[in-house]
């Protein structure tokens, strides 16, 4: 069970969602935030080839605004270095995704003119397979989980944005029919209830997972809601969050 929430006041609608995410064969795929977009959270999804999907989760340190630049440099870098390094049919999938989170973390570092950390959690998902390539710089674990329970993905690297040689691995995961991969961002495990009790426990990973068991039949965008919503209650006032942010990746065959 759940958790309680720490106020009885209803969470705020889901604000954002993911809604021109590509289709997936055999998967599905959302995002979602939660609240006022404060902080520099980034997610997004493309088609890079027939039978590969890339995705990524960043959370560029400071405030929206200030990161605005890095943000759009970093999607659009994405995007293209996405498509260029994993359109080819025969390729080494976790070269690749090294190679694409060595050159983000070039350009990151040079246009923010100096450190500027940046946790990102990026993955490939291969359609034919039902392989999961993923590369985690810093970031919040991933959530993996499938008829056996759920594991966590780890860092596999510093975030980016901080040391201009730094490399991170990729290592390649199974997901079998009907598993799960939940993605968050720092601001839904920091979440808590300062108004009472600046000491209030933050939500944590486990209350993540605790979320994830609960849904073993949703989708992923009732995932992403479903994870956003209990952190948003958790912490009681929803105005003042940083960026909740949430994406799921389901394989449905």
């Amino acid at each position: 069970m759940l958790p309680s929430s720490n106020s009885d006041r209803p969470p705020d609608a889901i604000i954002d969602s993911a809604a021109n995410f590509p289709e997936i064969f055999g998967a599905d795929i959302a995002a979602a935030c939660h609240g006022e977009r404060i902080g520099g959270d980034f997610y997004d999804c493309f088609r890079a080839s027939s039978e590969r999907v890339l995705f990524g989760l960043l959370d560029v340190a400071g405030s929206r605004e200030g990161s605005q630049q890095i943000l759009s440099v970093a999607k659009t870098l994405f995007r293209n270095l996405g498509l260029e390094l994993f359109s080819p049919t025969d390729i080494n999938e976790s070269e690749s995704m090294s190679e694409l989170g060595t050159r983000l973390n070039q350009e990151i570092l040079k246009i923010g003119e100096g450190v500027r950390s940046c946790p990102a959690f990026i993955g490939c998902y291969h359609e034919k397979f039902g392989t999961l390539c993923y590369t985690n710089a810093g970031h919040i674990p991933g959530f993996l989980q499938d008829a056996s329970g759920i594991v966590d993905l780890p860092p596999t690297g510093l975030p980016l944005g901080l040391f201009s040689h730094a490399t991170s691995e990729a290592p390649i995961a199974g997901m079998a029919p009907g598993a799960c991969l939940l993605l968050v961002s720092r601001g839904v495990i920091e979440s808590r209830c300062r108004k009472n009790n600046p000491e209030e426990p933050e939500f944590g990973l486990d209350r993540v997972r605790e979320v994830l068991r609960s849904n073993p039949h949703g989708g992923a965008q009732s995932l992403c809601s479903s994870t956003l919503i209990a952190a948003s209650a958790f912490a009681c006032e929803s105005s003042s969050l940083d960026d909740l942010t949430a994406l799921a990746l389901v394989r449905t065959v």
